[in-house]
């Protein structure tokens, strides 16, 4: 079986545009998620209610959360979209999702509901796209100049 050729750059990048807007909305979907049910739990355990969380652990469990959603959701669909050897891609992204969420987290701390800075958002999605570009050779090259096969005479 022949290897695939590799797609053109510029499908590949919108097909990365595209998984990389998912999984931005992915992650701070399940991050605003998990922030506004530990508030809930807060002020559930203020108000005598429940078994409560400390605010360091349902924050913790909030970026946690966050993070592990970033590179399946990068990496499935990039795999649904035809592509492969996405591993620049997977690991940029999650450490942009980590800058971002680093930088704004405060922004949405305070506010359930609230988002990350959109430019940080836009900034996210346009490096991992970017990184999709970044791809290692393909493993098997063609015989190097000289390195035919020997002539018998």
């Amino acid at each position: 079986m022949a290897p695939s050729a590799p797609t053109a750059l510029v499908p590949r990048l919108l097909k990365a545009l595209i998984v990389s807007t998912l999984g931005v909305a992915a992650s701070h979907l399940v991050l605003s998620d998990t922030l506004y049910l530990s508030f809930a739990g807060q002020a559930a355990s203020a108000l005598g209610d429940g078994p409560g969380y400390s605010a360091d652990q349902a924050f913790t469990a909030a970026l946690v959360n966050a993070f592990l959603v970033m590179p399946p959701v990068l990496w499935t669909g990039m795999l649904v979209a035809g592509e492969r050897r996405v591993g620049a891609m997977v690991l940029v992204g999650e450490i942009a999702w980590i800058a971002a969420v680093g930088n704004g987290v405060d922004v949405i701390d305070d506010a359930p509901g609230a988002l990350l800075p959109p430019h940080s958002l836009l900034l996210v999605v346009a490096v991992t796209a970017l990184a999709s570009l970044l791809r290692r050779g393909s493993g098997r090259r063609g015989p190097s100049p000289g390195s035919g096969p020997a002539d018998p005479a």
